[in-house]
Order: C-alpha cells, then structure tokens, then sequence
C-alpha cells in the first residue's frame, strides 16, 4: 500500500502560494479564523510574513480563498455523483447524502468549516461569507435541478428538506447530540425522496 508524505515533505514540494494555502486550512481547521495570525500561517508554511501579503492582499483574502476551496470540494461531490450514476438523478441524490454522511467522522473532530466559519465572521460583507453564501445558494439550485429531474412532486420543498437534513446532521454531530448520524442521515434522506415521488399510475388517465 502506497503511503501518503508526511506533511514536512509534502510542504517542502508546493510552490509558495500552495504552502501558504496548506499551513491555513490546518490552523483554520484546528484553531478556528480568529486565533490564526498571519505569522502563525507563514511559520507553518515555513516561509515569511511579507511573502503571505505577497500573495494575499489581507489575511480575509487568504480565508476566502480557503472557502473556495472547501466549496469545490462540495461541487465536485456533485460532479462525481452524476458520473457515477449518469441518467439516475435519484441515486445522485443518494450519492450526495452518502458524501455528507462519510465525512460526519471528520465533523466530529474539527465541525464542519462553514459552520464554524459562519460563527466567526458576523459581518456579511466579509469576502468568506459571501463565499460562502454563494457556494450555498449554488449547491441549493443544483440539488433542486437534481430532485426536478428525478421527477419529485415539489422539487424544491424536498431540496430544502434534504438540505435541512443533511446541515442538521453535521451539527448534530458536532455538538454529540445524536448517535449513528450518518445511518440516521441516509435512512431519512431517501424517506424524503420516497415521500415526493408521485404514485406510479399518477399519469394514468382516470376512467368512469
């Protein structure tokens, strides 16, 4: 089994800009925005402070690009459920809550960093929020393109159901106030698409 570099010799490979955005999705995932100095981050990134502004005008420039990428994280999940199951909209919704249902470990430890990211930055304008808020608004159009094509009764009263379903959990787990978070998750997920898909004689003509 190949095994994976150890973060100092992984570091020691990335280009300037790549270590900088390496050494702050650990600190920010770890100790949260605001207890993250920029001299922290360039000391993680075994590089300068002056070199972090170089390549990021102001340290909200450097968070809301980490928002960037954790949401391209979210918007290839939706990519490679449409791979995986091209035609079948239902099982991409599946694939999608089974996405969010493997990563629930992970939310466990550090919480899912756009929760967390939310409750540190109040102020809207702040560029990570609106990240944020577009990523969001983003990931709820495709999933109701998803449940329209899957042929559900209300698409987007069971995309905001599902999306209900699948923030909750990761707060749930978060905080530990339910068990088995991921099963629940599943289990409740495909109860909503049973619960929206019209009767299989719906388009039949009524006869006298």
């Amino acid at each position: 089994m190949a095994t994976t570099a150890g973060r100092p010799s992984r570091v020691a490979k990335l280009p300037p800009r790549e270590r900088i955005l390496d050494a702050a999705e650990e600190l920010f995932r770890d100790e949260g925005i605001r207890r993250v100095s920029v001299q922290a981050i360039a000391e993680k990134a075994e590089t300068t402070k002056m070199a972090v502004y170089r390549h990021f005008e102001t340290k909200d420039a450097l968070v809301a690009e980490w928002m960037r990428i954790v949401a391209a994280d979210y918007r290839a999940a939706f990519d490679r459920v449409r791979t995986e199951h091209p035609g079948r909209p239902g099982e991409q919704i599946m694939g999608l809550a089974r996405f969010i249902a493997e990563g629930l470990p992970a939310i466990s430890h550090r919480g899912c960093p756009f929760i967390n990211s939310l409750a540190e930055l109040p102020d809207r304008s702040h560029p990570a929020r609106q990240v944020i808020e577009e990523h969001k608004a983003h990931q709820t159009r495709r999933l109701v393109g998803l449940c329209a094509e899957a042929g559900l009764s209300d698409p987007e009263q069971a995309a905001a159901e599902i999306t209900f379903v699948l923030e909750g959990a990761q707060v749930s787990t978060q905080n530990g106030s339910i068990d088995r978070a991921g099963d629940r998750l599943m289990r409740i997920v495909e109860g909503i698409v049973d619960w929206h898909r019209p009767p299989l004689d719906a388009s039949r003509p009524v006869t006298g």
